[in-house]
């Protein structure tokens, strides 16, 4: 792992809902840059820009406004799958799909300080990511979603539990339904952290966890 100090803690990982598009690219820039300057105001530890249905310029475009806005803080700023793109903007990693380049090869041809985050389905997917040289892996989907319907059941807590008991060194972020509800469960299964995309693109919900993860902290250094 090249990141250990920032992985060494509880991680809250923000994806974007991904409806921008050419046509609606300008007003949905400004919404998804406002909504990352509040999530790193929170201190949210990870954003990934995953926005599908934009041209690779509007892509570059957005992840370059969103580093400039990340800068001094200790928020890293991922692209998904188009690890040239993040390269180019400066970001400070790229998130993995099952169709995206290799793990191995971005690791073999990208800065040793670039960060890997890689979507898993399964316990042998995550083994994988952590071979190839991944700094993380999403495993999903912890519960119903319909954005993750296509990938089966929900894993639940007990898969949770055992993909992360297996790679105990090895960073395991929760994702698939998660929400206020639920995401004390995963960490207390043994995720490093959650990931979320409805949850976590609510300022509301955002504020709330700043004071969530301070009363945490708070909680754990008088243990």
């Amino acid at each position: 792992m090249k990141n250990p100090e920032f992985f060494d803690q509880t991680l809250i990982y923000l994806i974007t809902e991904g409806t921008a598009t050419a046509q609606n690219f300008s007003e949905k820039k400004k919404q998804i840059l406002k909504l990352i300057e509040r999530a790193v105001s929170s201190g949210i530890h990870l954003i990934q820009i995953r926005e599908k249905g934009l041209p690779a310029r509007f892509v570059f475009e957005l992840a370059s406004e969103a580093v400039k806005i990340a800068r001094k803080s200790k928020t890293k700023i991922l692209v998904n799958d188009r690890a040239d793109l993040a390269l180019a903007a400066n970001a400070d990693g790229v998130h993995l799909t099952s169709n995206s380049i290799p793990t191995k090869q971005i690791r073999r041809s990208f800065p040793p300080e670039f960060i890997i985050g890689v979507s898993t389905h399964s316990i042998g997917e995550a083994q994988k990511a952590r071979t190839g040289g991944a700094d993380f892996a999403a495993f999903s989907p912890i519960f119903a979603t319909p954005s993750k319907a296509r990938y089966g059941k929900p894993k639940g807590l007990e898969k949770l539990r055992e993909v992360c008991q297996r790679l105990r060194d090895f960073p395991i972020i929760a994702l698939g339904g998660i929400d206020e509800t639920n995401f004390r469960k995963v960490l207390k299964n043994g995720a490093s952290g959650f990931a979320a995309i409805r949850f976590l693109n609510n300022a509301e919900n955002l504020r709330f966890l700043r004071s969530e993860m301070k009363r945490k902290l708070s909680t754990d250094e008088h243990r």
